[in-house]
Formats: structure tokens, C-alpha cells, sequence
């Protein structure tokens, strides 16, 4: 069961799990998708930790806001603002893939606002997004090459949620490391629920997916930073993790080498593993 809290200008939904612990704010990827993305992969955080899994803006079951805010800089600020309006006094944050834009923006628009900040299969340049076209073109078998080009090119069109659940489902296999991976169903049954938000998908599809642009501002950010990117992720790839950690004071760069582009469900213990040895550290 999830809740609304109200923000400066809308309302977010959040759906809460575990107990007193530090509140680690989670953020979704996408973007145009919601909460579910993450299923059950990271509840065993559950035990020492507060949950707080957001739709960001728009997205999910957050309420509509107008299209001028669906930009990263906005939704970065929303971290901050939902975490006041929750009587976060100390947090940390946890971003994949888009959510992991917003978290590193957030960092950097704000340093020190969150405890610690934790991106997973982030980038922090659009110019590291150029590496997909080189990847895609290499994508084995042709038959799903060929899949995920065509979805690709249906995004800027999508009216639907069966629009948007075919859109991710043809696209999984580029994200996994093995594009035949055998857990790809149970992923997909694991975080079935997805409401998902097409008018902000064709908005982004058009937009450069938000126009990440951070990396010479990397030295700004002063909190624990922790970074996760999967060997064989195609879209966020390795050495744009590398650029993350090595440009910001400190960081800790975590590779999963049996991943993809979801390591908490490729790897699952390795990255629980070092998503709560760092949170643990956290002064």
C-alpha cells in the first residue's frame, strides 16, 4: 500500500517498506515507468533500512504536473522536497538508470542534502548515451536486434499502457547481459503492476532523456557516493560509471561482472551486499 505526499506543486506517490532505519529514498528508471520496476529485488534492505520507493512526477500513481516541470532538474529537487515534507532530517538515495540521473543532479544541485546517494547504472554525460548505437549494431541475435530497434523507434508514438509494457518487454533483452537470459520472465513477473505514463515517455523519447550534463561538476558533490554499473550493460556503460566514481571525491565504484543493465536482479546478493556494506559505513 503506497500514499501521497505533497510537494511544492504536486503530489508523489511513495510505497513505504521496512522499519526505523535510515530512510533510503529509491528511484525509479524509465523514464515513464513507476515503482515496480525494482519489485521485491530490494526488500531484504527491508530489515535495517527505510524503504521509501517514489513515482516521480507524473509517473506511476504521482499526480499529473504540468509538462514544463519533466525535467531533471525538477525532478532532482523533488528528492529533497519529498524528503522534508516525509521528516527526513537524514536520508540517503538510491537512482537506476534515469533515477540514477536524478540522484547524481540532485547531488550536485545540493551537496551534502542527501547522507549518501547511491547510483546504479547511471551516467554523467549524455555523451557516454553515444556508446548505444555502437552496442545496439553489435546485439546478438539479429531477430532480437531487429526487436529492440523497432521498439526503440515506437516510443515517440506510444498512446497506451499495453503500448508501453510491450515497449519494455521487446527491450529487456538488450538490457540483460545474456539477451536470453532465462530469469527475464520472472523479472517481468516480479514487477508486474507498472503503471506506466506514455505521454511522458513520448515527451523524454524526443527530449535526450532528460540531457544529463553533470560530469564537469562531479568535484561539487560532497556526500558518500557509492557506484554500481553492470560489465555488460549496454546503455549505461562501464566507463561512464568509471567517470562517475573517479570524478567525485571518495566515490566507490562497485562493478557487477556477471550484470547487465539490472544488476539487482542479475546479481542480486553482490549488489544488496554492497548497497548495505555502504550504507552501513555512512557516517
Amino acid at each position: 500500500m503506497g500514499r501521497h505526499v505533497e510537494i511544492s506543486d504536486t503530489r508523489l506517490h511513495v510505497v513505504e517498506r521496512g522499519g526505523d532505519g535510515l530512510p533510503l529514498l529509491i528511484v525509479h528508471g524509465g523514464p515513464a515507468l513507476d515503482h515496480h520496476l525494482f519489485g521485491d529485488y530490494l526488500d531484504p534492505l527491508a530489515d535495517e533500512f527505510h524503504l521509501v520507493f517514489v513515482d516521480q512526477r507524473s509517473q506511476g500513481l504521482s499526480d499529473p504536473a504540468p509538462v514544463e516541470t519533466w525535467t531533471l532538474e525538477r525532478m532532482a529537487a523533488d528528492v529533497g522536497e519529498l524528503a522534508e515534507a516525509m521528516g527526513f532530517d537524514r536520508y540517503a538515495t538510491l537512482g537506476h538508470s534515469y533515477g540514477a540521473f536524478v540522484v547524481l543532479q540532485q547531488a550536485v544541485e545540493q551537496p551534502g542534502r542527501a547522507a549518501a546517494t547511491i547510483v546504479s547504472s547511471g551516467v554523467p554525460s549524455a555523451r557516454h548515451l553515444t556508446a548505444v548505437e555502437a552496442n545496439l549494431a553489435a546485439f546478438e541475435p539479429v531477430a532480437l536486434r531487429e526487436q529492440v530497434t523497432r521498439s526503440w523507434a515506437r516510443e515517440q508514438d506510444a498512446q497506451t499502457q499495453e503500448e508501453c509494457d510491450a515497449l519494455l518487454h521487446d527491450q529487456l533483452p538488450f538490457h540483460f547481459a545474456d539477451p536470453r537470459d532465462p530469469r527475464i520472465p520472472e523479472f517481468e513477473r516480479r514487477t508486474a503492476g507498472m503503471v506506466a505514463a506514455p505521454d511522458v515517455l513520448r515527451h523524454f523519447a524526443t527530449a535526450d532523456y532528460g540531457g544529463i550534463e553533470v560530469e564537469d561538476r562531479l568535484g561539487e558533490v560532497t556526500e558518500p557516493t557509492l557506484v554500481l554499473c553492470g560489465r555488460h550493460d549496454r546503455t549505461c556503460v562501464v566507463a561512464a560509471g568509471e567517470a562517475i566514481a573517479a570524478g567525485i571525491p571518495g566515490a566507490e565504484l562497485v562493478i557487477l561482472e556477471q550484470s547487465g543493465h539490472f544488476g539487482y536482479a542479475e546479481e542480486n546478493g553482490a549488489y544488496l551486499g554492497a548497497v548495505r556494506r555502504f550504507l552501513q559505513s555512512v557516517p
